[in-house]
């Protein structure tokens, strides 16, 4: 493979617009299809991001562009699953349909537990500057050519057809040398071998135009086409947050020395304002941060500042910064984290971050010969780590929109409808996830009608309102809320102990256990628990009738709780495989996950 030209082209068949995640895996995807594919990168990679952990879709995601490995092997931090905590005053909760509560960290553990999913879908703890290097140089390697430090200053439109871009114009630094970028990490070896770059030589900045036959906008949270072409970005009142983290050393770690090691930590604030998260990462450090309501984090600005819970010397705040003292004071609200940072645990100096205005979403998020991916589309909340498996599955739908545009699949309208679609539908799942575990942090309904899109609920929970769209009736509040009420089982406090007791004695049958199975109506689940629970505990042994009836109203409680939970978790369990969109259909069309024939085909008739 040759390297590509030192200034980008003047004419390319997908260009993409940023080279993390999502457009970085767009144009994997692309490129193994044998299509002409540039990304153009505003940064020079490694560079910093948020967001470390990650869910186990990303094997699934990674495995279908050949990457799988890659990620396996980088030395990244294995997660088994996470620890939640929502009620101080309660057990913790778990959010997988097999929870584990072997670690004695107190009397109140809560555990998602991925290794149940199976033998190989644990996920991982990721420094993102070098997760995000590596897609990147999958990319390169898969045939994409890549420009970093190019950034896109401008996109021009059809006049033909105005909703139809049509050009990007660019400022690019190249390198002194090699040309810019290598074609390959292998080839940027060979090239340098034995030799010393000159460093003389100044890069100079360039300008130009590039044409594409088609656009993806992977410019994160910038969105430069939702922002400032379409206008159409929408930000969620309900989740409206602020979110402060920074990164330690010294600390412990949850489940040390037991197969939960290395299990981020999530709990909710003793005040009901947030939630604290807690991810070991493999340099040894640990991102440690805070997710507060915007209005209860500002108000506290007038108010007298706790102590500090720290007594590391680096956590004495030399320079008295209000917004560090701020960050120790909210911690002090999650016990459980402090307890894990311990006396030992450190601050890395210059390292506490914020951010605001995250939840957002769009009204579409494709068009003609154009698509939009990631975070330059919708973030929901750093909560449930949905970000860059939201990431993976709209650039998967970017890309097989696309082919199957180019292909003939359907027409373009159709292809970028189905991507809209896509986005929409995963995004609101794990969206109403997010909002019943905020109902269940802060004890209170918050009104969240004016966030949710009803079209995308119907396709998203239309087993909650069967028919209801099709008679009529419009999305209500109170709908919403117990949508929410349904979901926040996912969270429910179970342990593996409770969840084999159960295989072995629910009269229900087996497939009440299974997580891949179809949702069950809330209702028709409360109808079987009460015709096979009681049977199940009627071979209960006991001293006494009274405690044989306290038995099996613990047995009963216990058996319904786990159902809630496994029911829940169904919702977003279809989300954690890609092979889920073969069997979602959209506007009549499933996607055609096939190297070489990547697309949609429709629904129904297979490949």
């Amino acid at each position: 493979m040759s390297p590509p030209a030192s200034s980008p082209p003047q004419h390319t068949q997908v260009l993409i617009i940023g080279g993390g995640p999502a457009g970085s895996y767009a144009a994997s995807a692309l490129a193994r299809e044998g299509l002409s594919v540039t990304i153009f990168e505003a940064d020079k990679f490694p560079r910093y991001h948020v967001g470390e952990s990650l869910l186990p879709s990303v094997r699934q995601y990674f495995r279908f562009i050949g990457a799988e490995a890659a990620l396996e092997n980088h030395g990244f931090v294995p997660k088994p699953g996470s620890a939640i905590k929502f009620n101080q005053f309660k057990r913790e909760g778990c959010s997988q349909p097999h929870s584990v509560n072997v670690v004695p960290f107190s009397d109140d553990n809560t555990d998602t537990d991925f290794i149940a999913l199976g033998c190989n879908n644990n996920s991982w703890n990721v420094i993102r500057s070098e997760f995000d290097q590596l897609l990147m140089n999958h990319a390169r390697t898969s045939g994409a050519s890549v420009y970093e430090l190019t950034k896109a200053t401008h996109i021009s439109f059809s006049s033909m057809d105005p909703t139809k871009p049509i050009s990007v114009t660019w400022n690019h630094t190249p390198p002194p040398s090699p040309p810019s970028p290598p074609a390959s990490p292998s080839a940027f070896k060979s090239s340098f071998l034995g030799r010393k770059l000159s460093s003389s030589a100044q890069p100079v900045r360039m300008t130009g135009t590039t044409t594409f036959d088609y656009l993806i906008d992977a410019t994160g949270r910038a969105g430069l086409l939702s922002t400032k072409y379409l206008k159409n970005r929408h930000y969620n009142a309900s989740l409206k947050n602020i979110a402060v983290w920074a990164y330690w050393g010294g600390t412990d770690l949850y489940g040390t020395s037991t197969f939960r090691q290395g299990a981020p930590w999530f709990e909710a604030l003793t005040d009901e304002s947030g939630w604290a998260w807690f991810i070991p990462l493999h340099d040894g450090t640990t991102s440690i941060g805070v997710v507060v309501d915007q209005r209860s984090f500002d108000g506290k600005l007038k108010q007298a500042l706790p102590s500090s819970p720290f007594t590391h010397p680096s956590t004495s705040n030399p320079t008295s910064s209000t917004f560090v003292t701020r960050y120790f004071s909210t911690l002090s609200l999650a016990p459980g984290v402090v307890r894990l940072i311990t006396s030992n645990g450190y601050l890395i100096e210059g390292s506490v971050r914020s951010a605001t205005d995250f939840s957002y979403s769009a009204a579409s998020y494709g068009g003609s010969n154009y698509r939009i991916v990631g975070d330059a589309g919708a973030f929901i909340d750093p909560f449930f780590s949905s970000g860059i498996h939201l990431a993976l599955t709209s650039a998967l739908s970017a890309a097989a929109t696309i082919c199957a545009s180019i292909r003939g699949h359907c027409s373009e309208l159709d292809a970028a409808d189905w991507h809209t679609r896509r986005v929409s539908t995963s995004y609101t799942r794990f969206q109403i996830v997010v909002l019943s575990a905020y109902k269940q942090i802060r004890a209170q309904n918050t009104d969240v009608l004016c966030d949710v899109d009803e079209d995308n609920y119907d396709r998203a929970f239309a087993f909650l309102r069967p028919g209801a769209s099709d008679m009529g009736k419009r999305l209500s509040e109170t709908e919403l809320q117990k949508s929410l009420d349904f979901c926040v089982n996912l969270f429910n406090p179970t342990s593996p102990e409770q969840h084999v007791r159960l295989s072995k004695s629910l009269s229900l049958g087996q497939d009440f256990l299974d997580v891949t199975g179809p949702l069950i109506h809330p209702a028709l689940l409360e109808d079987a628990l009460r015709i096979g629970v009681y049977n199940s505990s009627s071979s209960t042994e006991s001293d006494s009738d009274s405690e044989q009836t306290s038995s099996d109203t613990e047995g009963a409680l216990e058996t319904k709780m786990i159902l809630d939970k496994i029911n829940a978790r169904r919702i977003v369990h279809a989300e954690f495989s890609a092979n889920n969109m073969e069997s979602e259909p959209l506007c009549g069309y499933v996607i055609r996950l096939e190297r070489g024939a990547l697309g949609l085909s429709r629904a129904g008739q297979g490949k």
